[in-house]
């Protein structure tokens, strides 16, 4: 009998295995800024692969590595000028998650994450053609790299995870720059991106 409750607590907590796999979904992103008049969600895309160390059979640690893409439409308008800037921003990102077991099938979400950018690009509609955003702004503008938090939950099923998470970035997009003597931060803003994924461990 004592054997048998021996065998019995070593199986429970018995590590399960490490996880290696591919990940991939849609991003709804979205820039936060105080410049301008409304700020609109752009859709797009995150693709990568993620690797899941567990501790215990609750616990785990999973570093990612995948390409993101942010922005959003911002739309402006003051005094003597008013129209409509769209950012696409491409990014690979690190984030460093803690995953928690909450049922067999539910976990949680949470952890910091790194991005350097990789691409950026604006197009916009004015009703002045003062400043020409295609032509000043490039990749160069931004700053490279984006910082913040990563938070969410997903739902577990044999190898396969679908989940949502929000990424809330703490870094300012763009760099101060000097235009005919004045100071701007094109956007001057951080972003945020709601992400849908489906993971499959390999």
């Amino acid at each position: 009998m004592l054997i048998s409750i021996s065998y019995s607590t070593c199986q429970a907590q018995e590590i399960p295995p490490v996880q290696f796999g591919i990940k991939g979904g849609l991003n709804l992103s979205n820039l936060y800024t105080s410049d301008a008049s409304r700020s609109d969600m752009l859709v797009g895309f995150n693709l990568g692969v993620f690797d899941k160390l567990p501790l215990n059979n609750s616990i785990a640690i999973q570093p990612e590595f995948y390409i993101t893409t942010k922005g959003a439409s911002v739309t402006y308008n003051n005094l003597l000028l008013d129209g409509t800037a769209k950012f696409n921003l491409t990014y690979l990102e690190v984030p460093l998650l803690c995953v928690v077991k909450v049922t067999r099938l539910l976990n949680v979400q949470f952890g910091p994450y790194l991005a350097y950018l990789i691409d950026g690009k604006v197009k916009n509609v004015a009703n002045i053609s003062l400043f020409n955003y295609e032509q000043n702004i490039n990749v160069n503008d931004y700053n490279r790299f984006d910082a913040g938090v990563a938070f969410g939950a997903g739902l577990d099923v044999g190898g396969i995870t679908m989940g949502a998470r929000y990424n809330l970035g703490m870094t300012k997009v763009g760099k101060t720059e000097t235009f005919l003597g004045s100071s701007y931060t094109v956007p001057n803003a951080n972003n945020g991106v709601i992400n849908f994924y489906l993971a499959v461990a390999l």
